[in-house]
């Protein structure tokens, strides 16, 4: 169902405990694959995504076109954008599967992100002055609706871009929070 894509940039200890966070998602069956799309990393992060048995790739292009490539190459219906070092709460399998069904009776998909992380002094921010999701809440996307709206622009904040593009109305927040690795 969904292929997970995770951007890297010498980022091997903040790639583990989120990757160890997605294993109850394959248990369940609705990891289909993980693809760490990375920007030419000088450290391990091309090693624990291989022992992960993650897809791999590497580049020196600019975010938005790693993010792009991966999606396109992706195998899932679903697509689901999580930073390294970001972690879902134990709940996120069951409400994932319950956001996917309720949005699959919708004429077109929404968007789905985390609950941000409480601790967060820019998450309180953010909820305060109502303004859109940040990256770091994960993005959870119908490939087709994705590809309608372009991906991932060619900017220097490619997911800060897509989220605005997405607006409030098309992403539901689920209660799950991602929580930021302490690493």
């Amino acid at each position: 169902m969904f292929s997970v894509i995770i951007p890297t940039a010498d980022s091997e200890r903040a790639l583990v405990p989120t990757l160890a966070a997605l294993v109850p998602g394959a248990t369940a069956g609705i990891v289909r694959e993980v693809i760490v799309t990375d920007a030419q990393s000088r450290d391990q992060t091309g090693e624990v995504a291989d022992i992960a048995g993650c897809r791999f790739s590497t580049s020196t292009q600019p975010l938005g076109f790693r993010l792009n490539e991966a999606a396109r190459a992706a195998r899932g219906d679903w697509l689901m954008f999580l930073r390294p070092g970001s972690v879902p709460g134990p709940t996120w399998v069951d409400e994932v599967i319950a956001f996917v069904d309720q949005t699959s009776r919708q004429s077109e998909p929404n968007a789905a992100v985390f609950e941000p992380d409480a601790t967060s002094v820019r998450a309180l921010l953010a909820r305060v002055l109502r303004r859109s999701a940040s990256p770091s809440q994960g993005l959870m996307i119908a490939k087709p609706l994705y590809l309608k709206l372009g991906g991932h622009s060619d900017t220097p904040a490619p997911e800060t871009a897509l989220l605005r593009r997405l607006g409030r109305r098309r992403t539901t927040t689920l209660r799950t929070r991602v929580m930021l690795a302490d690493i």
